[in-house]
């Protein structure tokens, strides 16, 4: 949804989004994401012949679908193996009943005679090593986010007032303190992409028989952490964007500056919590209202 608006207020090239992409590169999170934004964009003024600005936007506009698909992709493999982690048993032993034994190497299948296991499976590599994977994927939809943001602000990119001014030439910053919060906040969720899994070298603890552990509960406390952070960039992304789409607005003859369905929606929830910045007026006073509305999903395309 943030993307879809970014797309609105830069003024994008939408052929990003043709169908034959999903065609000849046939990732099925690419083929999802192509289908969302163009559901969100339906009925968008970026549809009308000449309303691109640049033949080829900056890659983080120009990249969205194959930045999200790739994202949507691993984020459907994590959730498999989540799935066959949370209905799979991890106990050590394992109590096979008489009559359920397999056969076992050398031996006639079957035996029929129960009997007590020592495994391994509360060893959960699987699952640490995909949380450690959805981070690494999450790093670049989070960095590029915060870099349209950025683009926004910006009049050599935008074409509109530098910060997002109300006014032409004002001397006013506007919104471009924003830029530097979504840096810092960026810079820290990508920190935390860093994998864990395989961290931990080596104890002694249980008289060196415990010698091993995923560190998945390290590997999933930083994801947590790294949405949280996620959350408030695409809050700053989503105000960035509403102040953009208003000054755009401003310059297109009535009617022509529609917005798509979906994102028209979003654009009157930011709204109604945020207001337009108007010249000589301060940076937003809270953006947490924003932030719950992402953190809840009230912004999402689903929703």
């Amino acid at each position: 949804m943030a993307g879809a608006l970014d797309l609105e207020a830069f003024g994008a090239n939408v052929a990003c989004l043709h169908p034959v992409i999903e065609q000849i590169r046939p990732f099925p999170g690419l083929a999802a994401t192509l289908h969302q934004l163009r559901l969100l964009l339906a009925g968008s003024y970026l549809w009308q012949p000449g309303a691109a600005r640049f033949l080829q936007d900056p890659l983080t506009f120009r990249c969205l679908p194959q930045i999200h698909g790739a994202a949507r992709d691993a984020l459907g493999y994590v959730m498999n193996i989540l799935q066959i982690e949370l209905n799979s048993s991890q106990s050590n032993p394992v109590v096979v009943p008489a009559g359920n034994l397999p056969g076992e190497p050398g031996s006639e299948p079957g035996n029929g005679q129960g009997r007590i296991v020592s495994v391994g499976n509360f060893d959960i590599g699987h699952l640490a090593a995909a949380l450690d994977f959805l981070r690494i994927a999450l790093a670049p939809v989070v960095t590029s986010a915060n870099e349209r943001a950025v683009k926004l602000l910006q009049a050599p990119y935008s074409g509109l007032p530098a910060g997002l001014a109300a006014a032409v030439g004002s001397p006013d910053d506007a919104l471009a303190e924003l830029a530097v919060a979504g840096q810092a906040i960026t810079v820290e969720a990508r920190t935390l992409a860093h994998p864990v899994s395989y961290e931990l070298a080596s104890s002694v603890k249980g008289e060196g028989i415990e010698d091993r552990a995923t560190m998945a509960p390290l590997s999933a406390r930083r994801l947590a952490d790294m949405i949280a952070l996620s959350a408030r960039v695409a809050a700053i992304e989503f105000v960035v964007a509403a102040q953009a789409i208003d000054l755009r607005a401003l310059s297109v003859p009535d009617g022509q500056g529609q917005l798509g369905l979906g994102t028209g929606r979003a654009y009157r929830m930011i709204r109604e919590l945020v207001p337009f910045t108007q010249a000589d007026g301060t940076l937003p006073a809270d953006l947490e209202p924003l932030v719950e509305l992402v953190t809840m999903g009230t912004l999402t395309p689903a929703a």
